[in-house]
């Protein structure tokens, strides 16, 4: 029944990711085919500073909020103060960049941050819903809440596109209207399907302690936030909005690559917190899902430069492929490397080593920065790329050097294997068959024969599962 109803939980949030990735490509596509080079940086470079803005808005407690109703610690109250804590802190931010806008009215970059600032906003006042439907393992109702908006601006995207009408100021209006139609559909959802109260009853003394709570992992998202777009908008300043355009691209298909890391990662969480409430640690469990998530990643790596560029010159009229080719080399070889911290992020987390995370951050937007600074100026955004990779390989190397798990001292090693056999297939490949339709196939099987070599694939694949789930 257990393994039945993480099978369930996997699914729904699985569906959730297609879905949400599903629309997002083709709004992506859409706005990339559809929109000039200049003005689609323009609008990645405002949703890069709002999103970062948001992020670190939530001081953290995002995280923290699903930790508590997972462990069942007064839910009712924790989701009350959150949701004050996000109209608060969400209205001082708004009126701040309305400000700013006054002004400043001519202003081009305050204008767009205005407008698409003010659909960003109702998705952060939706953030503590889909926080407590997590911690609840709710994960069919956070998967409603979770696709409003992108199905909106899908749809209404994609009708403008194919009746000719692409305006840019009926994009951003689309955009608007997503994210409010999020946040009033996802409340409806929860209020009715969530069974937890919702009330708004602040006491300081409480909101007080969950700041204390939250403290070490609001300079982690503060962090996060800067090391998530920190590179997207020094490229937008530095170099160019048209540079950002392509960077932004063949970041976005990187985003996509991560699907099966997002569909795993909100698991993680609520059941990492009970099994270290209940001291009963799952070595194995965890030494063959890191096993599994580097093959999965491996075959991302694989298949994202197999036919990077035939494809998407292809698609997008020759706008976004060669000229991306390093930058997603670079970009796709972060992948493994995030899977596996995403999973010792876990367990930090859930052991309340916050202290420690947000010292891995400190060292993570350190050299990303530093890695910015030096590599942009001199590759441009293949620069942007390799200080990111530089960036994953120090926080992989500062987690492990704190690691106190035993059987977590050799976890790097799959992780290691499987991208190199990933990367020694796809060259392989490329160099025996040369770029046709039987590069894919061929690289595939001869990346499923290196794992098997290396002892990557094994008969044990049963077994290991009843480990991960019993």
């Amino acid at each position: 029944m257990r393994a039945a109803g993480h099978l369930r939980n996997f699914s729904a949030n699985a569906l959730q990711l297609v879905a949400n990735n599903v629309f997002g490509l083709v709004i992506f596509y859409v706005l990339s085919t559809g929109l000039s080079k200049a003005d689609f940086g323009r609008l990645n470079l405002a949703l890069a500073i709002l999103l970062a803005a948001f992020n670190i808005l939530s001081c953290g407690m995002d995280q923290l909020i699903i930790k508590k109703i997972a462990a069942d610690e007064n839910r009712e109250s924790a989701l009350s103060l959150y949701i004050i804590h996000t109209l608060i802190t969400g209205f001082i931010f708004y009126g701040l960049l309305a400000t700013g806008y006054i002004l400043m009215p001519h202003t081009s970059v305050y204008q767009l941050l205005l407008f698409i600032g003010m659909g960003k906003l109702m998705i952060y006042l939706s953030a503590p819903f889909k926080q407590a439907a997590n911690g609840l393992e709710k994960f069919k109702l956070m998967a409603w809440q979770s696709v409003i908006s992108n199905f909106v601006r899908c749809a209404g995207l994609l009708a403008l596109f194919l009746l000719h009408q692409f305006d840019f100021k009926i994009v951003v209006f689309v955009f608007i209207a997503g994210d409010v139609l999020e946040f009033a559909i996802g409340l409806a959802l929860f209020k009715r399907s969530a069974g937890i109260l919702i009330t708004l009853k602040f006491n300081k003394a409480d909101y007080l302690n969950l700041v204390k709570e939250a403290l070490p992992q609001i300079g982690v998202v503060i962090i996060t936030s800067s090391l998530a777009r920190f590179d997207w908008i020094f490229i937008g300043f530095m170099l160019s909005a048209i540079k950002l355009a392509e960077y932004s691209f063949a970041y976005k298909v990187f985003e996509i690559a991560l699907l099966p890391l997002s569909a795993i990662a909100p698991l993680l969480i609520p059941r990492f917190t009970k099994m270290f409430k209940r001291d009963d640690v799952n070595i194995a469990g965890m030494k063959f899902l890191v096993r599994a998530e580097a093959i999965i990643a491996g075959l991302s790596v694989l298949l994202i430069n197999i036919y990077w560029t035939p494809a998407i010159d292809w698609i997008t009229h020759g706008k976004y492929g060669a000229v991306n080719e390093r930058v997603v080399f670079f970009l796709s070889l972060c992948i493994p490397l995030l899977y596996l911290e995403n999973l010792l992020w876990t367990v930090f987390f859930t052991q309340g080593r916050l202290k420690m995370i947000f010292n891995a951050f400190i060292i993570t937007l350190a050299v990303n920065v530093l890695g910015d600074m030096l590599l942009i100026p001199i590759f441009q955004n293949a620069g942007a790329a390799i200080a990111f990779l530089l960036a994953c390989l120090a926080q992989i190397i500062f987690y492990l050097s704190k690691n106190n798990i035993a059987g977590l001292r050799n976890v790097w090693q799959p992780v290691l294997v499987c991208t190199l056999c990933a990367v020694v297939a796809g060259q392989a490949a490329r160099l025996w068959i040369g770029v046709n339709w039987l590069v894919i196939p061929s690289s595939i099987i001869l990346y499923g024969m290196l794992l098997l070599i290396t002892g990557q694939l094994r008969r044990d694949v049963q077994v290991r599962m009843k480990a991960v789930f019993g």
